[in-house]
């Protein structure tokens, strides 16, 4: 019969080769488990929704059929639990908003985050007649009031309509932008929206992926 020569440790003279070997196929094993978690891993988040989309909400529609010249429909508590101002233009203001306007701290919407790309325009906006606001002042988030008529007003003489925040006296003219030397930084946010009719607005979609 064949004997089977170990090699023994110093301690108690038990084999160890057999051990070493048990050992090293173990550690293997472990190595290789964690490099497939480790591959699995960025993978799995690859699947997982992104923490903006998971903010951003539920599109609304919004029925603005009978929405008039002059009028604003709103506030709205529509659109991530932010109220939505959608306001109708004339054609006169839309001519006027097309002037430019010393007065403005971003006359042309230069803050990307403020607005889609799409409404980076005179009106900030799909349809010039159209304006689409959250109805949050970007000074301290009060909701301002809106003042469409061209007239003097007791917190400004000179007034050509727009929104005015009574907290701390904050003012956008009818395309939602800013005026300069108030405590407001930005103009107002125009959220993603579409329109699904000529009646219908859908807010927090765009075309583009709709």
């Amino acid at each position: 019969m064949s004997a089977e020569t170990f090699s023994t440790d110093d301690a108690g003279g038990q084999p160890d080769n057999r051990q070493r070997r048990y050992f090293l196929i173990g550690a293997n094993v472990a190595i290789g488990a964690v490099a497939a978690v480790g591959a699995a891993v960025p993978f799995v988040y690859s699947w997982l929704p992104s923490a903006k989309a998971r903010a951003a909400g539920a599109p609304v529609s919004i029925d603005i059929s009978k929405l008039r010249p002059g009028e604003m429909l709103g506030p709205i508590p529509a659109w991530r639990g932010k109220p939505v101002f959608v306001v109708m233009r004339d054609e006169a203001t839309v001519k006027r908003l097309e002037q430019s306007d010393p007065n403005l701290a971003d006359p042309d919407s230069q803050n990307q985050d403020m607005q889609p790309e799409y409404a980076r325009n005179a009106w900030r906006s799909r349809r010039p007649e159209i304006g689409i606001y959250l109805g949050l002042c970007t000074h301290l988030g009060c909701s301002p009031k809106y003042y469409g008529a061209v007239q003097p007003e007791d917190f400004d003489e000179n007034w050509r309509g727009g929104f005015f925040c009574p907290c701390h006296g904050s003012r956008f003219d009818l395309a939602g932008r800013v005026v300069k030397a108030v405590p407001a930084p930005d103009n107002l946010e125009v959220p993603p929206h579409r329109f699904a009719s000529p009646g219908v607005v859908v807010i927090g979609e765009d075309e583009e992926i709709a």
